[in-house]
C-alpha cells in the first residue's frame, strides 16, 4: 500500500485536503492526522471493518478498545445510552479537549470498535484539523494512537511515517502536536466517576466540577491480573516501550544521582550503550554519555510534551539500557508517571539498589 502523506497548516487549513482525507475515512479508509494530544489513527467507527484495520495497522489487541472522536457532544446520543448528567457537566467544562468519557454503548457501535465491550470511550478533541476531519467524514473516528502498538505514542508527523508508512492509506502531517500524552479517561459507568487513565486534566480539575472522583489503582501499579479485559486503552498492555531495558530509578535527587550513575558505570564496563532520562534540574549530574534532558519539574507540561519523543529518541540511539528519573504522582506528573511505568514494564529501581 502506498501512504499519501498530506501537509496541513493547522492556522490556514485546506479544506480541499481535508475533504479528500475525509473521503478515505468515509470510504472505510485509515487516516492518521493530529489531535492536540498525539497523533490518532482514524477509521470510521460505525463500521465494524475499518475498526478491524486499526488492529490491524497497529498490530493492537482487539480486546484493546477504542476512542470515538466526535465533533459535538450532540453525538453522544448517537453512540450511548444512558448517558449520566455528568457526562454533560465534562463536557461543558472539557470538551472540546485532552478528556474521554467512558458510556454505556448502544447498538450502533460495532463491538470491534470497543473491544467486545458493551461501554465506548468518547472525546471531543480540540485540535482544528483533527476538529475538520470529522466534519469532512460524515461519520464519527475510531481512533488510538497512530504507532505500532506497544511502541511510544506519536507526537510528530515523522513518528507516525516511521510505524506506519506503507500500512494505512494517509498521514496529515500537522506539526508537533501540543499536549504529547493522551487524553484523560473517566469511566461514568459506575457508581462514581473513576479516573482509568491519568492526562493533561487532572483529578484535581475534575473534582472541582463533580465532586468526588475515584482513581483506578492500576494507575501507578503493575496490575496483577492478566487476564481481565481493559475497559479503557493503556490498562493492560505495556505500552510506550522504547526497544531497549528501561527501568526508573526512585529516591531523593541525590540518591538517585548516586545509583544511576553507578549503574551506568556497570553497564558501559559490560559494552552496553547506556542513556539516562533526567530532569533540567539534574542533568548535569550524570556521569553518562548520553543525557537526555525532558524538560523542568517546575514545568510539568514540558516534560510530558516531549516524553514520548524521547523515548522514541533512545531507539535511534540504539540504547540496551535507559535509566529515566521517575515524577511526581500527583496532578500532571502522575500522566508522565503512568506512562513511565508502562513503558518500562513496571521495572523500578529503589535508589541505593543495584539490579
Amino acid at each position: 500500500m502506498k501512504t499519501t502523506i498530506l501537509k496541513i497548516d493547522k492556522d490556514h487549513i485546506d479544506m480541499e485536503m481535508i475533504k479528500s482525507a475525509g473521503k478515505v475515512i468515509s470510504s472505510g479508509g485509515l487516516v492518521a492526522f493530529p489531535t492536540e494530544t498525539v497523533y490518532g489513527l482514524g477509521g470510521d467507527a460505525m463500521d465494524a471493518g475499518a475498526s478491524e484495520k486499526i488492529y490491524g495497522a497497529k498490530g493492537r489487541p482487539s480486546d484493546n478498545p477504542l476512542i470515538v472522536h466526535i465533533a459535538s457532544a450532540e453525538a453522544l446520543p448517537d453512540i450511548a445510552r444512558d448517558i449520566p448528567q455528568e457526562a454533560y457537566i465534562l463536557a461543558e467544562a472539557f470538551w472540546p479537549g485532552p478528556l474521554t468519557i467512558i458510556l454505556n454503548k448502544n447498538e450502533r457501535v460495532p463491538l470491534s470498535t470497543t473491544g467486545g465491550l458493551e461501554t465506548v470511550a468518547v472525546r471531543m478533541p480540540s485540535h482544528p484539523i483533527a476538529k475538520a476531519l470529522i466534519e469532512a467524514s460524515g461519520t464519527y473516528i475510531a481512533a488510538p494512537s497512530a504507532n505500532t502498538s506497544g511502541r511510544p505514542s506519536p507526537t510528530m508527523a515523522s513518528h507516525v511515517i516511521e510505524d506506519l508508512d506503507g500500512k494505512i492509506d494517509m498521514i496529515i502531517d500537522g506539526g508537533k502536536v501540543g499536549i504529547g500524552i493522551e487524553s484523560t479517561i473517566v469511566d461514568l459507568t459506575g457508581s462514581e466517576p473513576m479516573i482509568l487513565r491519568p492526562g493533561y486534566i487532572t483529578r484535581q480539575m475534575l473534582e472541582k466540577v463533580l465532586g468526588s472522583v475515584a482513581v483506578d489503582q492500576a494507575i501507578l501499579s503493575e496490575n496483577a491480573d492478566k487476564n481481565f479485559h481493559p475497559k479503557a486503552p493503556g490498562m493492560k498492555y505495556k505500552h510506550y516501550a522504547p526497544k531497549g531495558d528501561l527501568a526508573i530509578v526512585e529516591g531523593t535527587q541525590e540518591q538517585v544521582v548516586e545509583t544511576i550513575n553507578t549503574l551506568t558505570l556497570q553497564a558501559e564496563e559490560e559494552g552496553r550503550t547506556v542513556a539516562v532520562i533526567a530532569a533540567d534540574e539534574s542533568a548535569g549530574l550524570y556521569t553518562c554519555a548520553h543525557v537526555y534532558s525532558i524538560g523542568s519539574r517546575q514545568d510539568e507540561e514540558t516534560i510530558a510534551s516531549n516524553l514520548f519523543a524521547v523515548l522514541r529518541e533512545m531507539d535511534e540511539l540504539h540504547a540496551d539500557v535507559i535509566y529515566s528519573e521517575s515524577y511526581y504522582d500527583s496532578g500532571l506528573g502522575q500522566a508522565v508517571m503512568n506512562r513511565l511505568l508502562k513503558a518500562a514494564g513496571h521495572h523500578v529501581i529503589r535508589a541505593g539498589q543495584t539490579k
